[in-house]
């Protein structure tokens, strides 16, 4: 006991998400392969050049899969799987979601990925939320899809319903998992990604409260949302 006294280990306090903006807006059923491929590594990525940056060659590059041991590149691996659908993003010449793992920069719309979007939100001290719809985190139990939103400076992900084991394993992570009450939805909502969010209620934390999301568009205008805490 006496090598313990002094170190004065405490808790964290929680308090109320303000001013955030969107990391990603995604639709339904997105896996943890999605949020944490295990998959090739692509040069163009961040992962891959932060391995040519270190002196690896392509050649060498192996697996997001093989290299869960190292944060550096799994982290710049979340939500790079190359066919994320963030609904940020517009459409291509054909019609189609751009896919990959891009956002949109804000307020200046910047298209970039989202470890890049991520680190600069982080550096101005923005934090960040994810939004999602059906199923969030359906797939395998990958650790890497919390531990990987939480190191990219993510405070909660909102979606219509989550899977129970990434659920558990982001409130493990210290990331809020807040679920749409009735038919609310970042569809219903007109979410673009442009806008800043609050997110009230979170002084005094208690499992299944209802929180206040609070939307604040670019026209001045704000919209109150009602969400269920899924801290269960």
């Amino acid at each position: 006991l006496p090598f313990f006294q002094g170190f004065g280990m405490q808790t964290g306090k929680t308090g109320n998400i303000t001013g955030a903006r969107a990391l990603g807006i995604f639709g339904d059923s997105v896996t943890t392969d999605h949020i944490s491929p295990a998959g090739s590594i692509k040069k163009t990525g961040p992962a891959g050049q932060y391995l040519i940056a270190n002196g690896v060659n392509v050649v060498d590059f192996n697996s997001y899969g093989a290299r869960r041991g190292n944060h550096d590149v799994m982290m710049r691996g979340t939500f790079a799987n190359v066919r994320i659908k963030n609904l940020m993003l517009p459409l291509d010449a054909n019609g189609a979601r751009v896919e990959g793992g891009l956002t949109v920069l804000q307020p200046n719309g910047e298209q970039m990925s989202i470890y890049d979007a991520a680190m600069k939100y982080i550096a101005q001290g923005t934090p960040t939320v994810v939004f999602g719809g059906e199923e969030y985190g359906t797939g395998s139990s990958r650790d890497w899809a919390a531990k990987g939103t939480q190191l990219l400076g993510v405070k909660a992900v909102v979606a219509r319903s989550f899977e129970r084991i990434h659920r558990s394993n982001l409130v493990g992570m210290g990331v809020l998992p807040l679920q749409f009450k009735g038919s609310d939805s970042a569809e219903s909502l007109g979410l673009k990604g442009d806008e800043t969010f609050d997110i009230v209620g979170l002084d005094d934390i208690k499992p299944q409260q209802e929180i206040t999301l609070v939307v604040k568009r670019k026209d001045g205008s704000k919209q109150e949302v009602k969400l269920l805490s899924r801290i269960d």
